[in-house]
């Protein structure tokens, strides 16, 4: 009863450390609610005793299995692809089978591996398990300190695949000299042996080394563009802003003078000649007055900028505003929120050959920020890891990143998005709370 009982609990600290290894490199799923989290992680335990109650005499099946449950698992409990998933598992799972393989040739009473459940413990093997166990939770401590909070998802899943020669080598590696030497028969051998998996633990340790510059440098150039971005969005605007500013001082100047005509028709008693003139220069006004008033300066400027060039496509712009003057959101990061939406969006009414509309929605209700782009689009449009397949084929980078931009600036002010395709119809919706 007691074997089963300690097997359970280091399987459970197994579990737990798995979890945590993940942690160091990837960012937990945000739609999970806590009990679906606690969930997977049972799911996880389950399969881990399951595996080594029944498999405890096939490792190699064991194993691929054991690896198999934490990649689908772990796929879901955080945001990354299958692929990554993959990679983490494997860099996991060998650095555990490392630290028990040196408990082993250290110890030949036991070996304990994820998962696995044996009977007869010693008083001296449970000790050396509950020590690999630790150790291994030391060493990803030790990682998360390293790394900190850095985002490994600038790399993409090809560079990722390349990592896993490494783990993949180690537990093949391992699992061959378990299988070849389960005693060490003198001194000579267990020295061998130690120099072997310490010269595997060094490789690995070069490999998490080698993801962190790699990971650091993709983070400072992915960061570049970003604010490459953000510059040439905000450039735009004020180049906008600047524009109208102009424009406006010239209607004064023009509008003085108009005042001053009718001024002079009106003291000449020429009432019929003021009146049309009137009528002449209402109609000009009228042709070139803003649109959208949200009484806000920058979203004033982006959203009619966008809208006059809508309509200059021959894209109806449907739009519902209200008062945004109170809005939260900084200048810099609306330029950034709006100016990319709507880019999209009229290029994807552009590639459209019969219906071009673009649905704005931009309010503030029960204390929330709303924000929905709704366009037509003439092809379904591909979105999955945080990235909308673009089929732009001038600068594709630059749209991925503008979306993700655009999720971490929602993520930034605690707010929540959804996007959908349905019907040839395309939305990227936003509520963020005031």
């Amino acid at each position: 009863m007691f074997t089963y009982f300690f097997s359970l609990v280091i399987i459970i600290f197994e579990a737990i450390c798995c979890n945590l290894f993940y942690d160091v490199f990837c960012k937990e799923n945000s739609r999970l609610r806590k009990s679906q989290k606690v969930l997977l992680m049972l799911s996880l335990i389950c399969c881990y005793y399951l595996c080594g109650l029944f498999l405890s005499d096939m490792l190699i099946l064991k194993m691929t299995l054991v690896v198999l449950a934490a990649v689908i698992i772990m796929s879901f409990y955080f945001e990354i692809s299958i692929k990554k998933s993959v990679v983490f598992a494997l860099l996991y799972q060998g650095l555990s089978i490392i630290v028990d393989y040196i408990a082993y040739i250290s110890n030949n009473t036991i070996i304990s591996k994820a998962g696995e459940v044996q009977k007869g413990y010693a008083l001296e093997g449970s000790l050396v398990v509950i020590f690999s166990k630790i150790t291994v939770f030391l060493c990803i401590l030790l990682l998360k300190k390293h790394f900190g909070k850095k985002s490994t998802e600038t790399l993409p899943d090809k560079i990722w695949g390349r990592f896993l020669f490494f783990p993949v080598f180690t537990i093949i590696t391992i699992i061959a000299m378990i299988m070849t030497f389960q005693y060490t028969k003198n001194e000579v051998q267990a020295n061998v042996l130690y120099s072997i998996s310490l010269g595997l633990a060094v490789m690995n340790i070069f490999v998490y080394f080698l993801i962190n510059d790699i990971v650091t440098s993709e983070a400072k150039l992915h960061e570049k563009e970003i604010l490459g971005l953000q510059f040439k969005n905000q450039i735009d605007m004020y180049r906008s802003i600047s524009e109208n500013y102009e424009i406006q001082k010239k209607k004064s100047h023009e509008f003085k003078n108009h005042i001053l005509c009718i001024e002079s028709l009106l003291k000449a008693h020429e009432y019929d000649k003021a009146s049309k003139y009137v009528g002449n220069i209402s109609n000009t006004f009228i042709g070139e007055k803003n649109v959208i008033n949200t009484n806000h300066v920058i979203i004033n400027a982006i959203l009619n900028t966008k809208y006059q060039e809508a309509i200059s496509k021959n894209i109806v712009f449907v739009f519902k505003v209200n008062d945004l003057s109170k809005i939260v959101i900084e200048d810099e990061d609306l330029v950034v929120i709006l100016a990319n939406l709507l880019n999209n969006a009229i290029e994807a009414c552009e590639k459209c050959e019969e219906k071009k509309t673009i649905k704005l929605k931009f309010v503030i209700e029960e204390n929330l920020i709303v924000l929905s782009v709704k366009n037509t689009c003439s092809h379904p449009i591909i979105y999955s890891d945080n990235e909308i397949k673009t089929s732009k084929k001038d600068e594709p980078e630059m749209h991925g990143i503008g979306i993700k931009n655009i999720i971490q600036i929602v993520e930034k002010y605690n707010g929540e998005y959804v996007i959908k395709n349905e019907n040839n119809e395309f939305s990227f919706s936003i509520i963020i709370p005031l």
